[in-house]
């Protein structure tokens, strides 16, 4: 699943793709990467981030997904659009627009999508994004988490939803501590039957173990250490991304497509 931002703050590629044509010609070149979902957001999620209104995010999406619905792979439905989205109005304009899922990071449109038929994606989130990374905590993160999903995706078969995901939520409310126990419990989320997206590309809690790695690099003190950016967490996210699918994910939502694509390849059969 390539991420597609168009967003002037996302914690990564914020303002790199919020022009319309620069968006759409990265989606091609990350279908020419080998993605086979196209994830476009149009609202930042990241830890602090404050709400867009409807009408912004959909002036952001649709046209950006208009634009993709008519490359050949996805007309031919080898490839797919997914809307980052927790708003339903954006949904609905976006699956007119040519949308085939709702990546939902609120877990809370379920309904929507039975009404829309379109697949549904639920990630597990701890409050919301402006407060989410307070002071997450959990009694047991890895059942509290599992249990929430298979709430949700339960509660959205019912209603009629065609086909539902369920994502674990790294870095949504959690500690790199937190993050780590699902990370190493992908396992668990996968034996609930529900295929499980994995979202970890060039998060937090890896530029936190990224630079605690660099402290062995020799001339660096070991105590003079910081997080890495974001532009420098691609070999770890390419690594979880290989444990992810050897644990049995379904998807893997990626910034880098191509370097994920090959370590799917090597780590599995795809």
């Amino acid at each position: 699943m390539g991420v597609l931002n168009v967003t002037p703050d996302s914690f990564s590629d914020g303002g790199e793709f919020l022009d319309h044509s620069a968006a759409v010609a990265h989606g091609r070149r990350m279908l020419d990467e080998g993605a086979t979902i196209l994830d476009v957001g149009g609202e930042s999620t990241r830890p602090g981030a404050a709400p867009v209104g409807d009408a912004e995010e959909v002036a952001r999406v649709v046209p950006v997904i208009e634009a993709l619905a008519d490359e050949p792979e996805v007309v031919s439905g080898a490839v797919r659009i997914s809307v980052d989205t927790r708003h339903a109005s954006v949904a609905r304009s976006a699956v007119a627009a040519g949308a085939h899922l709702v990546n939902d990071v609120s877990a809370c449109l379920g309904d929507v999508a039975a009404e829309l038929g379109v697949g549904w994606v639920a990630m597990h989130m701890q409050g919301d994004p402006r407060t989410m990374q307070d002071e997450p905590t959990y009694d047991d993160v890895v059942a509290e988490v599992q249990d929430f999903l298979v709430a949700r995706a339960g509660a959205a078969l019912a209603a009629g939803v065609p086909e539902v995901w369920i994502d674990p939520g790294i870095g949504f409310g959690k500690t790199t501590a937190h993050n780590l126990l699902l990370v190493h419990h992908l396992d668990r989320l996968v034996d609930t039957g529900f295929p499980v997206v994995l979202g970890v590309s060039r998060k937090r809690f890896l530029g936190e173990l990224t630079g605690l790695s660099d402290r062995s690099t020799p001339g660096k003190a070991a105590d003079d250490w910081a997080p890495t950016p974001p532009g420098d967490r691609s070999e770890a996210s390419v690594a979880l991304a290989a444990w992810g699918y050897r644990q049995g994910v379904a998807v893997v939502r990626a910034h880098d497509v191509r370097a994920t694509v090959r370590a799917a390849r090597v780590a599995g059969d795809r």
